[in-house]
């Protein structure tokens, strides 16, 4: 069977911009699921974000909805896990430098750290990284 993946759909006013902000990020997009409305944002084999123009967004919702200003409210909380707590600092500082707001405080815990950040269109990222020890029942 194959691996499930995810496909997380974000609403955006410049897709272009968007695409840019991820790749300094160091994401790629996949050209197979992007055009001049769409980028696909490859954050691994089975996850990935489509950053959708609003009007594009707008077709695949369903009708009498509005589309949520991320700049004013959450909606959701998208989370990304890393290897280690300098990949953590390296993602959220990279997406500070390319354009990104800083969500809240970083998040310290005995097996735990994470960082927050929004995206150019306000979407609530969180980075973090969980001691393996932990994970396994061991810490």
């Amino acid at each position: 069977m194959a691996p499930q993946m995810i496909f997380v759909n974000l609403p955006v006013k410049d897709v272009d911009a968007g695409k840019a902000f991820f790749e300094e990020l160091g994401f790629s997009s996949n050209p197979q699921f992007s055009d001049e409305t769409t980028a696909c944002v490859v954050f691994s084999d089975t996850i990935f974000a489509m950053l959708l123009e609003e009007p594009k967004f707008q077709s695949f919702m369903a009708p009498g909805k509005e589309i949520s200003d991320a700049t004013k409210t959450t909606e959701v909380l998208v989370t990304l896990s890393c290897e280690s707590r300098e990949k953590v600092d390296e993602l959220a500082d990279r997406a500070l430098a390319a354009g990104g707001g800083r969500a809240k405080e970083p998040m310290e815990m005995d097996f735990m750290y994470g960082r927050s950040f929004t995206d150019l269109d306000g979407h609530h990222w969180e980075v973090f990284w969980m001691d393996p020890a932990a994970v396994q029942g061991q810490g």
